[in-house]
């Protein structure tokens, strides 16, 4: 079923150096992969932008309207930015797709729930290259505006870039990253790639799409072949693969509902016109979980933003952009300018073996050689007996094994005793339990730690029965300007997600609200 896979080289080629490349053509098959049947059904497996819908003289005025009042919605943005000549589009391939996608009632719905995180921006890199908001509307049809898509050939995120066009527009994919889904690093891609696409087939962009979808190559060759039959040479008259026939068609049917949606019985969610994250550059590795924490989302929510890291951690010795929700970003820039350095990741201690390779480690441990040559700085295989590694751990798997279990006044309890580059996080999260909670049981002060000390933790069962007010008093607070779940739980000595628990809050909270909390 779909798509290409032109070699276009990197952003840095000319049009003209595109020429020699029209024999490299390819095609690739995308898979819905996660995507309701609804939605799947009406997804396009390539990726590129396309023109304008056809639009009846009365669309065309509403359109100039548009154009002359500033759009208070996402959506009135995009239709004041379609400039693909709509007026002379008039094709029954575009009605044929266009019924298709009108009859799906719940598509929009479906769609723009993801697609509100990442829309925006798209909508505003656009507008920056001059580009048709048309092409705003391509992901839809590529992958649903889901960054996690995957095809069957092995194209990847919002945009489906396949492992080989990724690299040529230089998004890295390895162990650590894969940057086909980041989001915007591959909008950044897709967006040159359409570029040079426009300026190779001398501004025509449906020649442009069309080639997005099944190579450069596929379509100079149609080209071609029209020319020595003295046939017209545009979009609408080539012989195409049946899924490219289909492709332009379908971006301008889903156009052409975007521009005039009541005509077509179709209602779209209410997307605001506002930005929904800002990027925040960070050059030390960091637990996306502990970011998720930082910035007082949830976990979900903060990979959704952020889905190009395979896991779930940045990589090591190298910079990178984190996309933040818009409304939390000094949230989390001031509790990340006082989280110590050894509490970004959980890594265990491992000291080399006699007889230890290397890839007996890794394979015991469910890591790659590369990810532990990147973390260790290590060049080659050269191992020391009684050399020290830092092993990350993705899984929860706990930093080492209790020394045993025990009952205290009828509570289960494990005996842990701490290890080089425990902190009492990485204890918590692997045990099932708080850092409260372990400081309290501990009669602990601080969050400091001595190696070889021995911990008592409850269980994870004991942790979770456990009545919040078993231990603690209760006190009324009233929520202020500037407050977040995260700097009241700092402030009390309380973990976040128990706030949650006792007042059953959502993701925001309200100055003057009324929170209870059980303080220690």
């Amino acid at each position: 079923m779909r798509r290409v896979v032109s070699a276009i080289l990197p952003r840095v080629l000319s049009a003209a150096s595109l020429g020699g490349l029209l024999l490299i053509a390819g095609c690739q098959t995308t898979d819905h992969s996660g995507l309701s049947q609804s939605e799947a059904d009406y997804r396009s497996p390539v990726t590129e932008r396309t023109a304008s819908p056809f639009r009846t003289p009365s669309a065309q005025a509403a359109a100039s309207q548009a154009v002359q009042t500033k759009p208070h919605t996402l959506w009135g943005r995009i239709r004041a930015g379609f400039s693909l000549d709509p007026a002379t589009i008039d094709n029954p391939r575009i009605d044929q797709q266009r019924i298709a996608f009108a009859n799906q009632s719940r598509y929009f719905e479906l769609t723009s729930a993801r697609a509100q995180r990442y829309l925006y921006y798209v909508v505003e890199q656009l507008e920056s290259r001059d580009m048709p908001q048309e092409l705003a509307l391509l992901p839809f049809i590529e992958s649903a505006y889901n960054p996690q898509a995957i095809s069957s050939a092995q194209a990847a995120g919002l945009w489906q870039f396949i492992p080989s066009t990724g690299r040529n527009f230089s998004l890295r994919q390895d162990w650590w990253y894969d940057g086909r889904r980041d989001v915007t690093a591959s909008t950044q891609a897709a967006l040159d790639y359409l570029s040079l696409l426009h300026d190779y087939f001398d501004g025509d962009w449906l020649l442009a799409l069309a080639a997005y979808n099944c190579g450069e190559g596929c379509v100079g060759r149609a080209i071609k072949r029209n020319e020595a039959l003295g046939l017209p040479t545009d979009y609408w008259n080539l012989q195409l693969p049946r899924e490219t026939m289909n492709y332009v068609p379908k971006l301008l049917a889903l156009a052409q509902i975007v521009d005039s949606p009541t005509a077509y019985g179709t209602v779209l969610p209410s997307l605001a016109n506002e930005p929904y994250f800002a990027e925040v550059t960070l050059d030390q590795q960091i637990d996306l979980r502990k970011v998720a924490e930082l910035a007082d989302v949830s976990t979900d929510e903060l990979l959704s933003l952020n889905p190009a890291f395979n896991q779930r951690v940045t990589a090591p010795n190298a910079e990178y952009q984190l996309l933040i929700p818009v409304d939390r970003v000094d949230q989390f820039t001031e509790a990340l300018a006082e989280l110590p350095d050894d509490e970004r990741i959980n890594y265990r201690h491992y000291r080399v073996r006699s007889g230890d390779t290397l890839s007996q480690i890794a394979r015991r441990h469910q890591l790659t050689v590369s990810a532990i040559r990147d973390v260790n700085d290590i060049n080659g295989s050269l191992l020391r007996v009684g050399q020290t590694l830092m092993l990350p751990q993705f899984n929860d798997a706990p930093a080492s094994e209790p020394v045993s279990r025990q009952r205290i006044a009828g509570v289960e309890q494990l005996r842990y005793r701490v290890k080089p580059g425990d902190n009492l996080w990485s204890i918590a999260r692997s045990h099932g339990t708080t850092v409260n909670r372990i400081k309290r049981d501990n009669n602990l002060q601080n969050n400091a730690l001595t190696v070889g000390h021995t911990l008592m933790l409850a269980s994870a069962a004991q942790t979770q029965a456990q009545p919040a007010t078993a231990n603690g008093r209760r006190i009324a607070y009233t929520v202020k300007s500037g407050d977040s779940l995260y700097t009241i739980a700092q402030r009390f000595n309380v973990n976040v997600e128990r706030i949650r628990d006792w007042n059953q809050l959502g993701r925001y909270l309200q100055p003057g609200q009324q929170l209870t909390l059980f303080v220690p």
